[in-house]
């Protein structure tokens, strides 16, 4: 996976931008509020679809301007790929190759790239629900189908509360039929990503753990796994949408009561041991945070395994927050891919192997020995 140009137009603080990074690692570095972490989320908008920093479309539009743009050239696969976003206060459209997309999924795989920022480093001790973005958000890029079971059972779970609160405000019962019908969709939307998440975190497991004992030169054994809001056994599909849909059944009462859906993936979680302890109690905030780096960085081997080449690896100022030696394990996954890095000051990088610096200031990207960008 490989960007060869990016172009910005009345996105965020850029007015128009263009440049071409280099095939390694790409430092751009600036004073706060310069523009560098902007430029990380157009690209990771070209992944995934919606902003790492914002739910507002609108908030990526130039003050100034009625729309903005985005576009990405990619290699992906051998092949030379488009991305482009248009905005505009009304709404957005996304064309892959020049051709419209009629639904977000269509985008997924398309381009594939791994975020680490400063609020990843509080992975391990937020809340559950910033552990199942992380696994969501990976699996999406990596399975579409998974992408479309997740905005279904959504939308089903949104369908089913909805019932349940106007049920709560009214002091009417809820129809039964219309509750076996919800149950019987998220049974089986929620069975089918109960089933996925699991793979994957035994997959991202081992290769966490890995990680976790290079940083800690052997001396820390890490061990991340699913923990599932509904118990099930390990076998297949029909056990699993059996187990749910039990638990639904069972929690009916306690949802009425409340009026929201209590049981289901939406309250997943994942478990996170050092040495057989919580890291998340027990763990030092050295621990927790080289725990949430082997994770991120466990998604980059994962990625190239499923997928045959390297995502893209965004590092938005995140060397601030690692001491040197967690540094050096961050900055050694870089070279094995293409990496732009945001940094206040690009002091202590100079020997670093293919390199490309890029000043941000002014609005505009300006490349070390080179004239300023915009083009």
């Amino acid at each position: 996976m490989l960007i060869t140009g990016v172009r910005l137009h009345s996105y965020r603080s850029y007015d128009e931008l263009r440049f071409e990074p280099c095939d390694k690692l790409n430092v751009i570095y600036g004073a706060n509020a310069a523009g560098k972490t902007n430029i990380l989320e157009a690209i990771y908008l070209c992944a995934v679809g919606r902003s790492f920093r914002t739910r507002r479309d609108s908030e990526l539009i130039n003050r100034s301007s009625l729309g903005a743009y985005v576009a990405l050239e990619v290699i992906s696969r051998g092949a030379n790929r488009r991305i482009e976003f248009k905005f505009s206060r009304g709404g957005k459209q996304v064309l892959v190759d020049g051709v419209p997309i009629k639904r977000m999924g269509e985008l997924m795989g398309v381009f594939n790239a791994v975020l680490f920022s400063p609020e990843d480093l509080s992975l391990v001790k937020d809340s559950p629900e910033e552990r199942r973005r992380f696994m969501d958000m990976e699996l999406c890029q990596l399975r579409p189908a998974f992408f479309y079971r997740l905005q279904q059972y959504n939308a089903a779970l949104k369908q089913r509360g909805a019932l349940l609160k106007t049920a709560l405000e009214t002091g009417c019962a809820p129809d039964p039929i219309e509750l076996d019908m919800w149950d019987d969709r998220l049974t089986e939307l929620g069975g089918d990503i109960m089933l996925v998440r699991r793979e994957f975190m035994d997959e991202l497991s081992t290769l966490a753990r890995d990680i976790n004992l290079r940083i800690t030169g052997g001396n820390e054994e890490l061990f991340t796994f699913y923990k599932p809001n509904v118990r099930f056994d390990d076998g297949g599909r029909d056990d699993v949408r059996t187990a749910l849909n039990n638990a639904l059944y069972a929690a009916r009462n306690e949802d009425i009561r409340k009026g929201m859906t209590t049981r289901g993936p939406h309250r997943d979680d994942v478990g996170i041991l050092l040495d057989g302890l919580d890291v998340r109690v027990y763990g030092s905030q050295g621990q927790q945070r080289t725990a949430a780096l082997s994770m991120k960085l466990s998604e980059i081997a994962l990625m190239r395994a499923e997928r045959g080449e390297a995502p893209v690896l965004l590092l938005d100022d995140v060397l601030s927050e690692l001491d040197r030696s967690r540094q050096h394990e961050l900055l050694s996954s870089a070279f094995d891919c293409q990496c732009f890095l945001t940094t206040a000051t690009a002091d202590g990088l100079e020997d670093l192997p293919e390199m490309a610096v890029f000043i941000c200031e002014n609005g505009g990207l300006t490349r070390e020995g080179e004239d300023a960008l915009p083009i």
